[in-house]
């Protein structure tokens, strides 16, 4: 029979170990947040070497809002710089809090960490080479090559495209989005798979003059969403509080204005989204 102390120390053990976050944050008075650089217009450094993006400007609503649920108006945040590869096992080691990215919310990954509200709905797309007049829909690159970051779920939906359009493509694996899109300019692929969104805003960042453009139609839907510590459903509801508030009010508007506003209005589905999601306390 198992003694009393024993028991409690076995429950204890059981426990996740993020299910403290909020304390941790009260007492610490600093939010740690974790985002991907060379993702813009969602996450990127700036000349100050300083996190800017529409992902990172939810994040600082977040970290206000959750200031005033701590009765902590100083709250401090501490941003760590993380890569595709290693985000989510930064969340799950409790490394950052928050991942304030292009994490796309799926049903394998919430077996490793939460996450809050959607906070964006984007689509895969494929950039090519505007000299290659053929292509323009995944069916074209039958015996091409297409770049796509390893182990995202880019590289899952690709592939599942290029399997249902019976297309014989070799795709090529890279481990940064400046990696595929230099070899799309090289020539070394015919095409370089990723977000749409993320597509358009790396090329223009990079404002070198290239004459690039994307398929007709996305192979896939992606919802985005802030990677949470699993388990924590305090501190989810914290987080899910500062981005219901930011819909309720309008505010992500101005987010959205701000850092996607160029390529037109939100989408119906993007609308979609933020209404359905402006829940009330």
């Amino acid at each position: 029979m198992l003694t009393r102390s024993l028991l409690f120390l076995l429950l204890a053990l059981a426990l996740p170990a993020s299910a403290q976050t909020l304390d941790k944050i009260q007492k610490s008075g600093t939010l740690t947040l974790g985002y991907v650089d060379n993702a813009a217009p969602f996450a990127y450094l700036d000349a100050n070497k300083e996190p800017q993006g529409y992902s990172i400007d939810l994040c600082r609503a977040v970290a206000d809002s959750i200031g005033a649920q701590l009765k902590r108006p100083n709250l401090k945040t501490r941003w760590v710089k993380l890569t595709l590869q290693n985000r989510i096992d930064a969340v799950r080691k409790g490394q950052v809090d928050i991942e304030c990215g292009t994490a796309t919310w799926t049903l394998g990954r919430q077996r490793l960490v939460d996450f809050s509200l959607i906070t964006f709905v984007d689509g895969g797309s494929v950039l090519t080479r505007l000299q290659d007049e053929g292509m323009r829909r995944l069916s074209d690159f039958d015996q091409k090559r297409i770049a796509v970051i390893g182990g995202t779920t880019t590289e899952k939906a690709l592939r599942e495209g290029l399997a249902r359009a019976l297309v014989q493509t070799q795709v090529v694996l890279v481990k940064a989005r400046e990696e595929g899109l230099d070899m799309l300019r090289q020539g070394q692929v015919d095409g370089f798979a990723s977000d749409r969104t993320t597509l358009i805003g790396i090329v223009s960042r990079r404002a070198s003059g290239d004459a690039l453009r994307l398929l007709d139609a996305d192979f896939s839907i992606e919802q985005y969403a802030l990677m949470l510590p699993r388990g924590d459903t305090d501190f989810r509801l914290a987080v899910n509080r500062g981005l219901a508030r930011l819909y309720r009010s309008g505010d992500v508007q101005k987010v959205y204005d701000r850092w996607l506003g160029p390529l037109g209005p939100p989408s119906v589905l993007l609308s979609a989204t933020y209404f359905i999601q402006s829940l009330s306390e």
